[in-house]
């Protein structure tokens, strides 16, 4: 079991110690995902790296509300998770006072990852992503390892736990369904 497993076991004990020890070993490696994505952003962007690694820390090691963590690739995975919804949200709240929310369409393939993408593009695509999840969920988790952390298509499969063939398929599929669901949009 690695130390990054067997503390986040701590924590789903209720350790309030372990979340200490965890943060050295996951820091790097979650403010370089987040530094990455936030480094292209558009002029006039507020959040930083280091804001949305924080944020989405507390909302991961929550010792009151303990979480059952199975490996460091689900603490990834929820990682991935945490910062698609904060985004997401920034995104909606700025849609909210500037456009009242208004839509455009979305072409998947101009777009890489969740920093390039305009608030409307994002809410279209948390959308698309949602309805995907409930009809095939591990194609959406591989959407969100890619698109909100950005993620390679091997770690992304690393992270998942899932051979590089594998995670192919859920690409090509969740790609081809994203785009139907965002074309008809």
């Amino acid at each position: 079991m690695s130390d990054v497993t067997h503390i986040l076991s701590a924590i789903e004990k209720g350790d309030p110690k372990a979340a200490e020890q965890l943060l050295p070993l996951v820091y790097d490696e979650l403010r370089k995902l987040a530094a990455a994505r936030l480094g292209d952003e558009r002029a006039g962007q507020t959040l930083q790296p280091t804001a949305l690694v924080h944020e989405a820390y507390l909302r991961l090691v929550d010792t009151d509300r303990a979480q059952p963590w199975n490996s460091r690739g689900h603490f990834f995975a929820a990682a991935a998770e945490a910062m698609r919804r904060i985004l997401i949200n920034r995104a909606r709240d700025k849609g909210r006072h500037k456009r009242c929310g208004s839509w455009q369409r979305v072409d998947l393939d101009d777009l890489l990852v969740a920093d390039q993408a305009s608030e409307e593009e994002l809410f279209s695509i948390d959308d698309a992503l949602q309805e995907l999840a409930r009809r095939n969920r591990p194609c959406a988790e591989l959407v969100k390892l890619r698109f909100f952390t950005g993620l390679t298509l091997d770690e992304a499969a690393a992270a998942m736990g899932i051979a590089r063939r594998t995670a192919n398929r859920y690409w090509a599929f969740a790609r081809a369904w994203l785009f139907d669901a965002l074309r008809s949009e």
